[in-house]
């Protein structure tokens, strides 16, 4: 359970200083829900108007433990602002229809609102806001105020109206409001009261003193008493544990033990208090801290959500973000100018850079905490990874982690850069269309420890990569760039014992890597010619590209014959025979330098041949050079 204490030591030390311009923190004892109807009463509980809400923004409400994962047939009463059928006394006389669970007494639901409310606003934490809408209320007559001010439309009869058959654009404000599967009955009410002696704060989710005002009168009622397993110290117990974690119609809980028909804590514990008896103020900070952290900085792909986060509060880097995020959030423009150099070590000046700027924020004994969450169904969640370490730790493993895998990717026409792939890119690359929701999750999960605890990236996910690297044919040509660069860097960190460089090595001589240099040749030969007679086309090299990595000698012949024709083109052309000598040269030079067995072998080649081949053609992209490292080096040096 430590992760409740550091969710607790987060809540403690950031609640009321948040950074301006970052939504607070909510205080225990409140839940948010989204409102559709206003109510405007003035001090004495008169009704002044009332508004649609226009806006989707979440309104901070009271709730008791019952009703902040309220549920079933009978969902318990929030205190303060709630649905029609809640503070409405006239509701069922308008037509509405109340939770299937109420059916046998329609009103139940009206009456349980009125004596918790009632209960609150006679305690000795009464405010003047809850006198006013107590007062409203008890005068039952919500839904009538709601009518004449046009907020509800009724039929015919004078009943309400469920549902808009006629064009949207004609709609009753509610129903542009409201979900389509809801009906203007299912509407959510907050109040705002306007008091003869002016306030600075009307709303009731503003007014700091009637939340206080909640939160003595809720924590006084509270009886429940025992030894509380974060704390060690008697405490009041909680009886259930938040929800609304990852949004607002989140019903899944990291705590829950209401399973009592099927009693899934049988055989080990008596009660449920026996397996975890947390404070009622521990849960509540704990869950709001980890909502607030979910919505500001985590990651989420369906029901999962990875976080990370310092128990202070600073935003450490994003652990699933790709290198030109991690570049892109330091001041490049202060950085020195990298020139055409070795590309590892300008990569590597850049990356320490960036890492300096996050160590001058985060101190190296502060502790860093990264969560990941997921549920298999709608009310139960699970912790799936969880690790607690060091701000130092922390930022030596990412900074692993974007060397180790770094290579030239191209992720779009303004998204070139050296580094690393973020995981969500990556299980892309490796899936592609065959990619859902359940996998990519899966994938991403599977890639945490990588990064965390510096594991090796799954073999199979390596494989899987490369495959589809070279399945070019089947992908166009920006996803097939996307998918190369990203194969490349992950083949290069899972063999870093064999020290592969980001820029073409003449001087390796392996079989893998110098047949890719050979395709990549003859790719360039090709397309050169076919761009000349303005042909637009996979070169042969391109479309064989698969069968070249399954039966490299035997499909080399077939390309290396389909190419007589393209150069018996470009030598008959002037512009193009000095080109055509340059790359005769090189070809000859790379054939020369296999091993005699190693050529004519048909053996399958590894992910280096798409290294060599990278490699290769990114030493043509710019500069006079054959063998030049100009378009590295362009991407490593600031673009003013």
């Amino acid at each position: 359970m430590s992760w409740m204490e550091k969710l607790c030591e987060t809540y403690e030390r950031c609640a009321g200083k948040e950074p301006n311009g970052v939504e607070p923190m909510m205080p225990i004892c409140h839940t948010s829900q989204q409102a559709q109807i206003e109510i405007v009463l003035d001090g004495s509980g008169a009704f002044l108007r009332a508004s649609v809400l226009s806006d989707k923004n979440n309104t901070l409400i009271p709730c008791t433990e019952e009703s902040s994962g309220r549920a079933g047939p009978k969902p318990v009463n929030h205190p303060l602002c709630d649905k029609l059928q809640y503070v409405a006394g006239d509701f069922v006389e308008y037509g509405g229809e109340v939770t299937s669970g109420f059916a046998s007494d329609p009103h139940e639901p009206h009456s349980a609102f009125l004596q918790s409310l009632k209960m609150w606003a006679t305690s000795r934490n009464r405010h003047p806001k809850l006198d006013a809408i107590l007062g409203y209320v008890e005068r039952g007559q919500v839904v009538s105020d709601l009518v004449k001010a046009q907020v509800l439309p009724v039929d015919s009869l004078g009943k309400l109206l469920k549902r808009w058959d006629a064009e949207k654009e004609t709609a009753p404000a509610i129903f542009k409001t409201i979900q389509n599967t809801q009906s203007p009955e299912d509407s959510f009410v907050r109040w705002r009261v306007e008091e003869a002696v002016a306030r600075e704060v009307t709303a009731t989710w503003d007014d700091r003193e009637l939340i206080h005002s909640w939160i003595s009168w809720y924590q006084q009622n509270q009886t429940k008493r025992g030894c509380c397993m974060i704390t060690g110290n008697g405490a009041t117990l909680a009886l259930q544990h938040p929800a609304k974690l990852r949004h607002g119609g989140d019903k899944a809980k990291l705590i829950s033990s209401n399973d009592t028909s099927g009693f899934t804590f049988r055989g080990r514990f008596l009660d449920a208090d026996q397996a975890a008896s947390v404070s009622f103020d521990v849960t509540q900070k704990a869950h709001n801290a980890l909502r607030w952290l979910i919505k500001r900085q985590a990651y989420r792909s369906g029901d999962q959500a990875i976080v990370s986060w310092a128990v202070s509060g600073k935003i450490p880097p994003d652990l699933l973000a790709d290198t030109m995020w991690l570049l892109g959030q330091t001041a490049l423009k202060a950085l020195p100018k990298i020139g055409s150099g070795d590309t590892a070590q300008a990569f590597s000046l850049r990356l320490a850079h960036a890492i300096v700027g996050y160590r001058s924020n985060i101190e190296p004994m502060e502790d860093i905490v990264v969560m990941a969450l997921d549920s298999a169904t709608p009310g139960r969640m699970s912790i799936t990874f969880y690790r607690e370490l060091k701000g130092s730790e922390f930022l030596e493993r990412i900074e692993e982690w974007h060397r180790r895998y770094a290579w030239l990717q191209n992720f779009g026409k303004d998204a070139q850069f050296i580094g690393a792939a973020g995981p969500p890119n990556i299980a892309e690359a490796a899936y592609g269309h065959r990619l859902d929701e359940k996998l990519r999750k899966a994938t991403v999960e599977r890639l945490l420890p990588c990064i965390v605890d510096r594991l090796s990236i799954p073999r199979d996910l390596v494989s899987s990569t490369v495959q589809r690297a070279v399945k070019r044919a089947g992908m166009e040509a920006w996803e097939w760039e996307k998918c190369l660069g990203i194969a490349c860097g992950l083949f290069k960190g899972s063999y870093s014992e064999r020290n592969y460089q980001m820029a073409l090595e003449q001087e390796r001589q392996s079989r893998d890597y110098l047949y890719g240099r050979l395709l990549a040749i003859a790719d360039n030969i090709e397309s050169h010619a076919l761009s000349m007679a303005d042909e637009k086309r996979d070169t042969t090299a391109a479309r064989l590209m698969q069968r070249f990595a399954d039966r490299p000698a035997s499909t080399w012949r077939t390309i290396e014959m389909a190419l007589r024709p393209y150069m018996s083109r470009l030598r008959a052309g002037a512009c193009s025979a000095g080109f055509l000598v340059a790359r005769e040269k090189l070809l000859d030079e790379v054939i020369n330098s296999f091993q005699s067995p190693n050529f004519t072998s048909d053996t399958r080649l590894s992910g280096e041949f798409l290294l060599g081949y990278h490699c290769q053609r990114e030493a043509w992209r710019t500069g006079p050079s054959s063998y030049g490292e100009g378009r590295m080096s362009e991407l490593l040096t600031d673009k003013n």
